[in-house]
């Protein structure tokens, strides 16, 4: 059954979830990163107008994803267009969970259906504007592994939490830096379309 997200937009704080890491795909080391954030800004302007705009059936379907996956993470791919103040998503792809050992507290997509994914957004003149997964009986809130793990620069991150079966509230951060070294999470505005 499915059943509507709250929006809420919460300070993100830093938790760790149990410091172990994932095993995840690492884009950077394979694509080359292409900026796609206005030229006419500077890297800190573009990481400080953040917004990240959804159609609601997308959100309701990753509601209806998370619901579907609980008690384990779900995960998937948000692929839109960039615009001055962030990305407008116009189609969400579901990728399996291809974490084995703790499904319920981590997500990792494999690296041949991240590359399929990418594709197949290629093909529709769309691009990855970032990644969506669930936080199983735990607060939309980034984690430090969730940080750690996070590799695609000036991209947004979707989390849902899921409490007792049920999406119980969505935020959204942009993964804001230059490097590895000084990447970090901003809340950003999450703006619905009808």
């Amino acid at each position: 059954m499915l059943t509507h997200c709250v929006e809420l937009l919460i300070p993100a704080v830093q938790s760790d979830e149990g410091g172990a890491s994932r095993q995840s795909f690492n884009a950077d080391q394979t694509f080359d990163y292409v900026d796609h954030s206005p030229k006419e800004h500077s890297a800190s302007q573009r990481d400080r107008m953040s917004l990240l705009r959804l159609p609601r059936a997308l959100l309701d379907g990753i509601c209806f994803h998370a619901e579907q996956q609980y008690p384990h993470e779900c995960c998937g791919v948000l692929l839109g267009t960039p615009n001055a103040d962030g990305w407008t998503v116009v189609d969400v792809v579901r990728a399996g969970n291809s974490v084995l050992d703790s499904p319920k507290n981590r997500y990792a997509i494999a690296p041949l259906e991240l590359v399929k994914i990418m594709r197949e957004a290629r093909s529709r003149n769309l691009e990855v504007a970032g990644f969506y997964h669930s936080h199983p009986d735990h607060p939309a809130m980034w984690s430090q592994t969730d940080l750690t793990e996070a590799h695609w620069l000036r991209c947004s991150y979707l989390i849902t939490e899921v409490s007792q079966g049920r999406a119980a509230a969505t935020n959204s951060f942009h993964l804001a830096g230059t490097s590895e070294e000084d990447k970090n999470f901003i809340p950003e505005t999450l703006e619905l379309l009808s």
